[in-house]
């Protein structure tokens, strides 16, 4: 496992299921439902977070990673970030550049700041995006390809800006339901020809031009809302899913996918799971 190390090293991320060979996760160890900001939040206001089993999943979900050979660094929580681990929402990977986001929910703002520092400590640049909502969750990537979610938390106005910084690539506006919180919960990208979608977020002409670029396999609205969509590749088919998606599950592996099941039923209280928790620092 990764400590603070002054070693610097170069940032690289090119798609959504290259291996994975470094990330930045943050146990849950402050995890609560404090502020309700997403519709999974509401289900589970009243019941909450148990904290023990959430470290218990996390640590699970790590030990899986590193097992798959995944350099895995930790970051430190703090009290008031209830919601900081979901680390890939307050930043990005694009090519070579890490992207620090913009976070739209006043009770997440400032967790950037803790990736900011880790960063400055190792030496890794990074890019700050302005002031504009922008939040990772919203982003995926496949190669010269990148799909950019719109809603409350992500602002159309990003995408001159991002554009600017990635003149390469193809940045396409998704937009969506937001009551579904982010693009990661409704699409993502499993290959360069295969991708999960729960359709009843998006629109049918915003589901054709997906079409146009993947082969769109349907999530039920049962397993949307167990955050079956948000699977997190790690390279050569293997992916990590919930064994209660188990509609999921199955259509992934009739198409050779290699499932590694990890109960994640605590911290999808919060609205998130695999993909939300795993910020990409290289992809190979």
């Amino acid at each position: 496992m990764s400590a603070h190390t002054k070693e610097s090293f170069p940032a690289r991320c090119k798609s959504e299921y290259a291996p994975l060979r470094r990330a930045v996760l943050c146990p849950p160890r402050f995890m609560a439902i404090k502020e309700v900001i997403n519709t999974v939040q509401e289900s589970y206001k009243d019941e909450n977070i148990d904290i023990k089993k959430a470290l218990s999943q996390h640590s699970a979900f790590v030990e899986a990673l590193q097992a798959n050979g995944v350099d895995v660094v930790l970051l430190e929580p703090a009290p008031q970030f209830p919601e900081q681990v979901f680390t890939r929402d307050i930043s990005f990977t694009v090519s070579q550049k890490i992207f620090l986001g913009a976070m739209a929910s006043e009770i997440r703002q400032g967790e950037e700041e803790k990736l900011k520092g880790w960063l400055e400590d190792n030496r890794i640049p990074f890019e700050r995006l302005s002031g504009s909502p922008m939040e990772g969750g919203d982003v995926l990537l496949d190669h010269n390809k990148l799909f950019v979610g719109i809603s409350s938390r992500t602002s159309e106005q990003v995408i001159q800006e991002l554009q600017q910084n990635l003149p390469t690539h193809n940045i396409t506006p998704i937009p969506f339901n937001e009551e579904y919180l982010h693009l990661d919960c409704v699409f993502n990208i499993l290959s360069p020809t295969e991708a999960l979608i729960f359709p009843e977020a998006l629109s049918s002409k915003t589901i054709n031009q997906l079409a146009d670029h993947y082969d769109l396999i349907r999530v039920s609205r049962e397993e949307q809302f167990s955050l079956g969509v948000n699977v997190l590749s790690i390279g050569n088919k293997r992916v990590f899913s919930q064994p209660q998606n188990a509609g999921v599950n199955r259509q992934l592996a009739s198409r050779g996918y290699q499932i590694i099941e990890v109960d994640f039923s605590e911290i999808i209280k919060s609205g998130g799971a695999f993909r939300c928790c795993t910020m990409p620092l290289v992809r190979d």
